[in-house]
């Protein structure tokens, strides 16, 4: 028992001068100031949705925030959240009211390090409108398809060029009464846009069933039935520039929201959209037997395909 309690008491003696060595060593950064003067990160504050995070260039001292314009944006009360280095300080201070509409959407601050030197930072705000938003007409159906384009197999022609290959009744040519609207819900904390969409049937009410009627009689709605019938959701990443349609049973479809534009396609074939289009890649199977055929085109070697609107006024 002495035996235990002498370990004790010893061990107790080493840790205590081990506590008073440690409390005489000097802090090796006592009396170091900091110069590091930079804005680590910057966030508009409350009444804005800023889409993704603000871009900070330490090189240039210039800071990028990209913002969603509402009917309430008034980006002359802006009071912004800042980060500064550690031990710095910020002019205007974080949450202080600022204005950046005086100088096109740019604004200054001046970041004081705990040295005291100084370092000028431009922010500047770059307003942020959802361009998809809207009504818009559906003007036509247009696929690029076929095998050995190289060797003239390929070609670009509408869903409705050829109506003898769709039912007369409830063929591609009922979708070009279709109305889409699509309306703005949030913003992910990605800064991903989202929302709703209706694809209301139009005027005959019908909705198509992309289906070759020739032999060999072939579904090929997983080609075409690209826009939900009815309502759906969307989400919009314009980091990768896709824009995902989801439909009401969760089904996903990436495709491409285009501007007016000429596509080059290859083996001088090209697509003129003279409004817009939501644009998809397929993904047929070459058929070297079935080559220059209809067949082939619209059945077997799909390549891409565009829905073409326009955006009602």
């Amino acid at each position: 028992m002495k035996s235990k309690t002498i370990k004790i008491k010893a061990t107790l003696t080493v840790l205590v001068l081990l506590g008073l060595f440690m409390g005489c060593q000097k802090d090796p950064y006592d009396g170091v100031k900091s110069n590091e003067k930079s804005i680590e990160n910057f966030t508009m504050g409350e009444g804005f949705t800023q889409i993704g995070a603000a871009v900070v260039d330490r090189t240039a001292g210039k800071v990028k925030v990209k913002v969603l314009v509402e009917e309430h944006t008034d980006f002359s009360n802006v009071r912004p959240i800042i980060q500064q280095s550690y031990r710095a300080s910020v002019s205007p201070n974080s949450g202080e009211q600022v204005n950046f509409l005086t100088n096109d959407y740019k604004f200054k601050y001046q970041v004081t390090a705990e040295t005291g030197e100084t370092r000028e930072w431009e922010i500047e705000v770059e307003p942020f409108e959802e361009t998809i938003t809207g009504t818009y007409d559906i003007t036509d159906l247009v696929v690029y398809g076929g095998t050995g384009p190289e060797y003239g197999g390929g070609a670009v022609l509408s869903l409705t060029s050829k109506p003898w290959i769709w039912s007369a009744t409830n063929g591609p040519q009922v979708e070009l009464d279709n109305k889409l609207t699509f309306t703005l819900t949030g913003v992910t904390p990605t800064g991903r846009t989202t929302g709703d969409f209706i694809n209301d049937a139009g005027a005959d009410g019908h909705y198509a069933d992309f289906t070759y009627i020739l032999d060999p009689r072939t579904d090929v709605n997983h080609f075409y039935r690209k826009l939900p019938k009815g309502e759906g959701t969307w989400e919009r990443d314009y980091t990768t520039d896709v824009l995902t349609l989801i439909f009401a049973d969760g089904t996903r479809v990436n495709c491409s929201f285009l501007g007016a534009t000429t596509e080059n396609l290859g083996n001088n074939l090209t697509k003129t959209i003279q409004h817009n289009a939501f644009a998809f890649a397929l993904n047929g199977t070459d058929d070297w037997d079935a080559i220059y055929s209809d067949y082939d085109k619209f059945v077997k070697k799909p390549r891409r395909y565009w829905i073409e609107v326009k955006k009602q006024n």
